[in-house]
């Protein structure tokens, strides 16, 4: 269904936004007059409309982060932080279609405006968001350390995983929010091949996830504000995948969160490829030329706008492949089926209605090692049938936060 506009691909990345208005990270007049914008100069031209849409987002944006500088300035912190939070919304919203094999300027400068944005926010939010530098491989991650309240006495602590094509500010408004409403702390990373760690610093996604959230791990669990008794994993899109690969190399966990659960990325992506049986059978030990015909469909005009973003765009970029095959070959290599019982904390799996990524969660559930586990459905009639509840964040966070608060006996 689409929310804003006749066009799939851009309409997916505005509701996605416009969704999250719910915590603050967007205002429906602010995307229905930028969208206006975008319509009204580049008209029906799919390419016009990419520019017209980074243009006019990052118009929006910087204009709702002028407003939070002058509340700053003025003293204002609500004010400012409101401002600054919608501002990094929009800047990344500016960049999702221009994900392309490399980065280009646009996709550059909106990534490090987004944040620019965020670090103001950082400054104005109550308490002010802590950031943590995380020791990796030679480099180093930046996570957030978004606290409930200053108090002295440590808190449980959400550590929060990001999917395949979000940041630290969407995981912000999406996550943040509703955590320290009830008295939880959050850390939010992006991890390789996500955010900025992806555009600035070149790393790419890697399937053995558990690498990168332990590194995170030993950050956060010093951290005196942080109860390292009371830690949890959560993960969303598909860190509903790379958390519980992590979780199930971590002691310290005192429970899972995955939203959605999910299993093994090869069966899905093989399920939806034009390949017979016996190069199923041997993928990705294929010839380069079965998947020609794909490679031209996608190409072609004919081929759905998001679909071919998915494979040509965003994909090659995330894992740093230059061929078809060979993205495809990188996803598949995400397994989970090895280690998933090896998961030992209390897990908390989502499915939702209507979502395909959802669909083998029943699977990760029957194989995780926990004794304490639960798969819990979300449905098109309360409201929250597709992607990690988007348009039911709030029934979403009653139901994983209640579950939390009795697991780690917050009551």
């Amino acid at each position: 269904m689409a929310w804003l506009l006749d066009d799939d691909l851009l309409d997916g990345f505005a509701s996605r936004t416009l969704f999250h208005a719910l915590y603050g990270g967007a205002d429906f007049g602010e995307i229905r007059t930028t969208i206006d914008r975008v319509l009204g100069t580049a008209g029906d031209d799919a390419a016009a409309r990419v520019d017209a849409w980074h243009r006019e987002f990052t118009a929006t944006a910087d204009r709702v982060e002028a407003i939070g500088d002058g509340a700053a300035a003025a003293g204002h912190r609500v004010s400012a932080r409101e401002a600054y939070l919608r501002a990094t919304s929009y800047h990344r919203t500016a960049w999702q279609p221009v994900f392309g094999p490399t980065v280009d300027d646009r996709l550059a400068s909106s990534s490090a405006r987004e944040w620019g944005a965020m670090v103001k926010l950082a400054a104005q939010w109550d308490p002010p968001v802590e950031l943590l530098d995380v020791p990796y491989e030679g480099t180093s991650l930046t996570a957030l350390l978004v606290r409930a309240d200053d108090r002295a006495e440590p808190r449980p602590t959400l550590v929060c995983t990001n999917g395949y094509d979000s940041t630290v500010g969407e995981m912000f408004v999406a996550h943040a929010v509703a955590a320290t409403r009830r008295g939880y702390h959050c850390v939010l990373f992006d991890g390789p091949g996500q955010g900025r760690t992806l555009v600035e610093q070149g790393l790419h996604l890697r399937p053995d996830w558990e690498h990168v959230v332990s590194p995170v791990l030993d950050v956060v669990a010093a951290h005196p504000a942080v109860d390292a008794d009371r830690l949890v994993l959560h993960g969303w899109s598909l860190g509903g995948f790379l958390a519980p690969r992590a979780a199930a190399f971590e002691p310290r966990l005192a429970a899972l969160v995955a939203d959605p659960g999910q299993w093994d990325q090869r069966d899905a992506l093989l399920a939806n490829l034009p390949l017979d049986d016996a190069q199923k059978a041997a993928f990705p030990d294929i010839d380069p030329s079965a998947l020609e015909p794909m490679q031209a469909f996608l190409e072609s005009p004919d081929a759905p706008p998001a679909l071919r973003w998915r494979f040509l765009q965003r994909g090659p970029l995330v894992h740093g492949t230059t061929t078809l095959l060979d993205t495809l070959a990188a996803f598949a290599e995400l397994t989970v089926s090895d280690v998933a019982h090896r998961i030992s904390c209390p897990t908390l799996l989502t499915g939702a209605e209507g979502d395909p990524i959802a669909a083998r969660a029943p699977r990760l559930l029957d194989a995780v090692g926990s004794e304490h586990k639960v798969l819990v459905p979300f449905t098109a009639a309360e409201g929250a049938g597709g992607h990690c509840e988007g348009t039911a964040r709030s029934l979403l966070h009653q139901r994983m936060y209640d579950w939390l608060d009795e697991v780690l006996e917050l009551r």
